[in-house]
């Protein structure tokens, strides 16, 4: 019950995050960023104060919100992902873990060993228990041979493990996403940015050095904003993908240190 509870609260968190997200970056943009304090005559329409990177931001035009957006969701992301992943590594080392499981099973103590996974808890932990459920099983089973046992418990481990992978890479592809859309969302203000100071110049007449210089320095908060945005849902993308490769890792030697047991316990 608990586990279909939380399944449902962060399928929900997560289509709530980027229009929760999306809402606060233009309430930023607008009210903060736009502040009239931020501007020469109190008029956002005006350039920016001297110094003043509020003012310069908000003057980066309608694609800074979301571009926003897209920074506060890789930040909660990062956030979510980094709680989930660290409750799934469970309380304890994983190698310490392992070696207390092998040992009961050698002992053939497997109600002890439901105990320590019940205490270790995570990922790895609910994995070897439901491998555990089914190895009592086999034992009191007299109608399947040995090697049928040790599939029907190899099978049991994979059904668990397909059931706690895909808790532990949600919301990644949202991630691996950001990584490449903010850059070209970046760019596109960029261009956007340029476009209108060019044609502001040639309304003018005369070029003015001056006002290019603001344009282009507009414009490019974009692309700062963008290529920041990428590298940060990079680096997070690649650290989660590290850590759940290796609590996979921990749960394919799980999976085989039990079917290896069963074969070397039992005739």
């Amino acid at each position: 019950m608990n586990k279909d509870f939380w399944k449902s609260f962060t399928s929900t968190f997560s289509m709530l995050v980027i229009p929760v997200a999306f809402i606060a970056s233009v309430l930023i943009f607008m009210f903060v960023f736009g502040n009239p304090a931020n501007f020469q005559g109190g008029d956002p329409h005006n350039q920016p104060l001297p110094n003043n990177y509020y003012g310069v931001i908000y003057k980066g035009g309608f694609i800074v919100p979301i571009i926003m957006t897209t920074l506060i969701t890789v930040l909660i992301f990062f956030i979510e992902r980094f709680l989930t992943i660290r409750k799934a590594a469970g309380k304890g080392k994983v190698v310490t873990f392992m070696s207390q499981i092998k040992g009961l099973l050698d002992e053939n103590n497997t109600s002890e060993a439901k105990s320590v996974c019940d205490a270790q808890k995570g990922a790895v932990a609910s994995v070897v228990r439901s491998g555990l459920d089914k190895y009592e099983e086999m034992e009191a089973s007299k109608e399947m041979n040995k090697d049928q046992k040790v599939a029907a418990i190899q099978k049991e481990v994979e059904e668990a493990t397909s059931l706690e992978l895909p808790g532990l890479e949600q919301n990644l592809v949202i991630l691996a996403t950001i990584s490449s859309v903010a850059t070209l969302l970046g760019l596109l203000g960029t261009v956007l940015g340029m476009i209108r100071a060019f044609s502001a110049m040639a309304n003018a007449g005369a070029p003015d050095s001056v006002a290019l210089a603001t344009g282009i320095s507009e414009a490019l908060i974009n692309t700062a904003f963008g290529i920041g945005t990428s590298a940060l849902a990079i680096i997070f993308y690649n650290f989660f993908t590290t850590k759940i490769d290796k609590i996979t890792y921990s749960i394919d030697e799980a999976g085989f240190m039990l079917v290896q047991s069963f074969s070397a316990n039992h005739k």
